[in-house]
């Protein structure tokens, strides 16, 4: 194992469930940026197999979240995970970047919110971090994950 292999799996295995999240996130925008240089370079194969991997990245970020608990933002993100792949899908080796500019979008500013949420537990002392309390009327992003 390389170092830089290793490197990564300590960051996996520290990550908590929230770190997670973002780690995912940070693989799907790789994806969808090398995706993108892909399309620019007009390397058909390579296109593919960066989105191929940006799906895999959606469909382990749909597949961790907890509908139960999550309630409506639970449901709100499996849509817009399923919209995502889908653009993705539609417009693979089609020779214009419109989807993977589309979804790295999306991306980048779900993962800014997960990042904020991350930042303001990080602030919190370890006595403090407590399960979100969530009353009839709200549901907080963290619960779609069960966090």
């Amino acid at each position: 194992m390389t170092g830089y292999k290793a490197y990564q799996g300590n960051q996996i295995e520290g990550a908590g469930p929230l770190g997670l999240v973002i780690l995912s996130y940070d693989a799907l925008n790789r994806a969808l940026g090398r995706a993108r240089l892909a399309i620019e370079a007009g390397d058909l194969s390579q296109e593919g197999e960066h989105t191929g991997r940006a799906v895999e990245a959606l469909i382990e970020l749909s597949t961790s979240l907890n509908m139960e608990e999550g309630g409506e933002v639970a449901a709100r993100l499996s849509r817009l995970y399923e919209y995502m792949i889908n653009r993705l899908m539609e417009k693979m080796c089609s020779g214009t970047s419109e989807a993977v500019d589309e979804v790295s979008t999306l991306s980048h500013t779900l993962r800014e919110g997960w990042q904020a949420l991350a930042d303001q537990q990080s602030k919190k002392p370890a006595s403090q971090i407590t399960r979100p309390q969530v009353s009839a009327n709200m549901q907080q992003p963290a619960m779609a994950y069960g966090l």
